[in-house]
């Protein structure tokens, strides 16, 4: 089979419609939208594109659905998610190909995620049967305490472009592992993954009604009307602080659960006696990961002033040799940014930096290749104070490094910020690595890595990056409530 016969195959076999109450249904008016491949902007299929009116009928499938969800046992929750797990590693390869096709990552990275998105499934699968609750006398002696845990209800989900399908598992295997119906609202950008995922969850008996899928390219007249109605109980968003902002005054009214994973300005710092072949390898990663497309992506690389020219010339030569291409061609480490956008919005920031006195040591530049939205993965060293790319966050594979002298100014730099999603940090000295741990302002942090997503760790930031937490022990209780009873002791 011909690669361009088997990107065909897969992208025949995901649904163009909308999944409501179980059934494939054509959008209203029978409105599409296009699907578009960033490496060659072609239309690569036309799904349906859900109206405000879809987006309530998808609510009321999901409110109808959850009472009878909420009684499924949680063994039999559990084994439905771990049956999608099984199946997802059967069909990895179609899944990776397919986020490809449709976000534009190398094919290597996507196997990544398809790996680290049905971990979730694994995890919930297993945490759905560990619910627990508490069972006590209370302090007086007058009454017998019971604590137990309850599904939140019917939950919106708005999931990001950048990781298709370990947002979608990352949000909808713990709400059904808690007994919670949903409705998804995946990005119109990359659609097609998530569809392919509730394919996958009605294939292994997903009952009606549990999960609805609604894609549109009018994301904030389909998302408001859901959000107001007063059924909905929860609202979980990744993507950036200030549509995050905007969605929980929107969920205020209703007084919603809200889990919000936002923006990012990740420091990367580096001290003189870091180990630099462990702190290369994990820049690579937290920067160029993902086309540099991630909230956990390195914004800030904030590096001892003794080891600063070093650690730039090794890794601008990692970033000369970086293949950049579409992501199904061999050897490609870098696909093309999601749109043109994105691109012009990252040699903003470069072309800002350059002009405030930072040395361009390879890259800068967009890659003109037809139509595709490439754009070099570039180095800047010596990048000044006000330099735009050090308080907004960069979307793009650009590395820009700044230099520190003391513990206290690095701290001083990395904490600069707004956001608190995650801090990278390389030191051999054990003290000073806990130290850092207290001192930084994140939710996560990398001592010594780059990569420190784990569906058993509880994912989230501080600050302007979010509330709540996915994945872990944590994960589960944001979709679950608290009830309290009294019994009175005779």
């Amino acid at each position: 089979m011909t690669n361009a016969t088997l990107e065909s195959t897969v992208l025949d076999a995901v649904e163009h419609r909308l999944f409501i109450g179980g059934e494939w249904v054509d959008a209203e008016g029978g409105r599409t939208l296009a699907v578009e491949d960033p490496s060659t902007g072609e239309t690569i299929k036309q799904i349906a594109d859900a109206s405000p009116a879809d987006g309530i009928r998808a609510l009321d499938a999901a409110v109808a659905a959850q009472d009878e969800w909420a009684a499924t046992a949680p063994r039999a929750r559990g084994e439905l998610l771990r049956r999608a797990f099984d199946l997802l590693q059967e069909r990895k390869e179609e899944f990776a190909l397919l986020m490809t096709l449709e976000m534009g990552k190398p094919l290597a990275e996507a196997r990544g995620e398809v790996a680290y998105g049905g971990e979730f499934l694994r995890w919930f699968s297993e945490e759905a049967v560990r619910i627990t609750g508490r069972y006590g006398l209370n302090p007086e002696g007058t009454g017998r305490m019971i604590v137990s845990q309850r599904p939140v209800g019917p939950s919106f989900f708005i999931t990001p472009w950048n990781f298709p399908l370990a947002m979608a598992t990352r949000k909808i295997a713990p709400a059904l592992a808690a007994g919670c119906t949903v409705v998804v609202k995946p990005a119109a950008l990359t659609p097609l993954t998530t569809i392919a995922f509730v394919q996958l969850l009605e294939e292994v008996g997903l009952p009606k009604g549990v999960v609805n899928v609604i894609p549109t390219s009018t994301s904030s007249q389909v998302s408001g009307p859901i959000i107001e109605d007063p059924r909905l109980r929860k609202l979980s968003f990744t993507g950036s602080t200030g549509v995050g902002r905007s969605l929980m005054k929107q969920a205020a009214t209703g007084i919603l659960r809200t889990s919000m994973e936002l923006g990012g300005n990740a420091p990367f710092v580096i001290f003189g006696d870091a180990d630099l072949d462990k702190a290369v390898e994990g820049a690579m990663v937290a920067k160029f990961r993902n086309i540099g497309q991630a909230c956990t992506a390195a914004n800030r690389f904030i590096v001892h002033e003794s080891v600063a020219e070093e650690f730039a010339n090794r890794v601008a030569e990692r970033v000369k040799a970086m293949k950049v291409g579409r992501g199904t061609e061999e050897g490609v480490n870098i696909g093309p940014l999601i749109d043109g956008k994105a691109v012009a919005s990252t040699d903003e920031l470069v072309q800002d930096a350059v002009s405030r006195g930072a040395s361009l040591l390879t890259g800068g530049e967009r890659i003109v290749d037809g139509d595709g939205t490439f754009y070099a993965p570039t180095v800047l060293a010596g990048v000044s104070a006000g330099s735009r790319m050090l308080s907004e966050e960069i979307f793009g594979p650009v590395l820009g490094i700044t230099t520190f002298s003391t513990d206290d100014e690095a701290v001083r730099l990395a904490n600069d910020t707004e956001y608190g999603l995650i801090s990278y940090v390389f030191t051999r000295d054990l003290a000073r690595g806990h130290r850092m741990i207290e001192r930084l302002a994140t939710g996560m942090m990398g001592l010594n890595t780059g990569l420190v997503s784990n569906a058993a760790a509880p994912f989230g930031g501080v600050k302007q990056s979010g509330i709540g937490r996915e994945g872990g022990l944590e994960g589960i209780h944001e979709y679950l409530d608290t009830k309290y009873t009294l019994i009175p002791v005779d």
